[in-house]
């Protein structure tokens, strides 16, 4: 499974960003997805995850109530949108898919990672 995340940039506090990220895998509908990220000088951290469905999503506290964890089955992508950034939000953001049953929020847990797109929210 190929994952291809893009939508970084820079963007001001309060302000949004919309995240993508494209799987190869045509079986995409089988695959949990899962978003996390990285600060400078810190580790990889969970964000958000959303079911094989779309029916069941789970956020990390830091996020919940502004980013939203999305996916469109039928075009292989899932979305993370990201509303009232803060500077604390500012990361590289990393697509990750996982086969197994149950939503994963632990980093080795998944197996498919994509590159990472970058974020940096301006104060």
């Amino acid at each position: 499974v190929q994952l291809q995340a893009y939508g970084g940039g820079l963007v001001q506090a309060g302000g949004s960003l919309r995240l993508s990220c494209a799987a190869s895998e045509r079986t995409y509908s089988r695959l949990n997805m899962g978003w996390f990220r990285q600060a400078p000088g810190k580790e990889r951290e969970f964000v958000a995850v959303i079911s094989r469905s779309g029916s069941t999503t789970y956020y990390a506290d830091s996020v919940k109530g502004r980013f939203t964890i999305s996916r469109e089955n039928a075009k292989n992508t899932v979305y993370l949108q990201m509303n009232s950034l803060k500077p604390e939000d500012t990361a590289v953001y990393y697509c990750a898919a996982d086969r197994g049953s149950g939503l994963r929020v632990v980093l080795k847990e998944y197996e498919y990672w994509g590159q990472g797109t970058e974020v940096t929210v301006s104060s």
